[in-house]
């Protein structure tokens, strides 16, 4: 443990590297499962340039953010969103969650298609 800036005692900066990732993967999972990719990317790349005053948002958006994050997490993510690399970090994490996401869907359908579709005929195929 180091002195921090203002005096208090700060974790290493390995450890706070790894507690920002954490945060960023349990955000963009809870945009996720909420299937809310899409806009969430949508407006986060739009955003983007403007990251600062996006952060300053968050601090006014508050009460309904809350939601999402307790609030020792909320105060580090409008932290973690001053910054365009972080945002960068949040994009690409959502892009690989709904992938994932949508690769075990199709295995899920493909699979469920197998299980019930191998003795049934389809109307429009020829018998031979």
């Amino acid at each position: 443990m180091e002195a921090g800036r203002d005096g208090g005692v700060s974790p290493p900066a390995g450890g706070e590297a790894d507690l920002d990732e954490a945060l960023l993967a349990s955000v963009a999972g809870r945009i996720v499962r909420m299937g809310l990719s899409v806009p969430a990317v949508f407006f986060l790349e739009s955003t983007k340039p403007l990251s600062f005053l996006g952060s300053q948002a968050l601090v006014f958006m508050e009460p309904f953010v809350k939601a999402f994050l307790n609030l020792a997490s909320y105060d580090r993510f409008t932290t973690l969103m001053e910054d365009r690399k972080n945002i960068e970090r949040l994009i690409r994490k959502i892009e690989e969650l709904e992938d994932e996401r949508s690769r075990k869907a199709r295995e899920e359908k493909a699979a469920r298609r197998a299980a019930e579709g191998k003795g049934r005929r389809r109307w429009f195929r020829k018998e031979s």
